[in-house]
Formats: C-alpha cells, sequence, structure tokens
C-alpha cells in the first residue's frame, strides 16, 4: 500500500489504485461510483485552478486523474468553497449534502498526492472555503 504522504509518481499510485482509496475512504459502493465522483470533482477542480498549481499538481496524480483535471477550459468566474461545492451539485445532479461529501473525499486524497507545499500554494490561489474542502483548517484573519 501507498503512504498517502507520497506524491503519486513517487508512490507510483495507478488511477486505480487512487479511485480504490477513494472508494475506502468515501465508503462508496462500487469502483464504478468511485470513479464517476473522482472525475467529476476532478473536472470542477480543473475549471479553478490555473498557473503552475494546476501543472504541478497533474504531475502528481496519476494520468487519467491529471488527464480529468486538465481537461477543463479555468472559470473566469472564481467560485468559493461552497460555491465550488453548489455547482458540483447543480452540475452532477445530485445533493448539495453529496456534493459534499463527494468534493471532500476527493481533493482530501488529492491533497495529500499534492503534498504539503503545493496544496498550500493551491488554497492560496483559491477562494475561500477551500481548505475544508482538502481537509484543512480554514483560519482567517480578525478584521
Amino acid at each position: 500500500m501507498f503512504s498517502l504522504r507520497e506524491p503519486a509518481a513517487q508512490a507510483g499510485m495507478t488511477f486505480h489504485q487512487m479511485t480504490e482509496r477513494i472508494r475506502y475512504e468515501g465508503a462508496y459502493p462500487t469502483r464504478e461510483q468511485a470513479e464517476a465522483v473522482t472525475r467529476t470533482v476532478l473536472a470542477a477542480l480543473g475549471r479553478q485552478l490555473t498557473g503552475d498549481e494546476r501543472v504541478e499538481l497533474a504531475a502528481r496524480l496519476p494520468v487519467e486523474a491529471a488527464l480529468d483535471l486538465t481537461s477543463q477550459i479555468p472559470d473566469a468566474q472564481r467560485l468559493t468553497g461552497w460555491s465550488f461545492v453548489k455547482d458540483l451539485a447543480t452540475r452532477s445532479g445530485g445533493t448539495l449534502a453529496t456534493a459534499r461529501w463527494d468534493t471532500g473525499t476527493v481533493l482530501r486524497i488529492v491533497g495529500h498526492l499534492a503534498g504539503p507545499d503545493l496544496l498550500d500554494r493551491i488554497l492560496t490561489q483559491l477562494p475561500a472555503g477551500y481548505a475544508l474542502l482538502f481537509g484543512r483548517a480554514e483560519l482567517t484573519q480578525a478584521a
């Protein structure tokens, strides 16, 4: 088994291993469901990320996951974390609760594959609300 602290390239993680981990973490009944959720969330993330962080994240993901991420053209309008979940629910036809669960499950694994330094840079690039989706505390400065 791989360590979630190692980038995919170092761990030799395949897309199958990634989706199995997501299936386990998210308690999805089938591998097909875990794969569909993974692809949907990665495509949505691909609409939000730009620049070097997008390229570096793609390099740390299994090839199929990287293609799902990079096949999307980044949106001109940046979504907050909550808007990201609402958009995902609308696009997938699911509930907000299901979209939040799916997002958290996939992005937690993606964050581990990214590693702490890249994840810090990704979270700096994205609007508020994404840290929780990646399984981190969202710290804000008092006004």
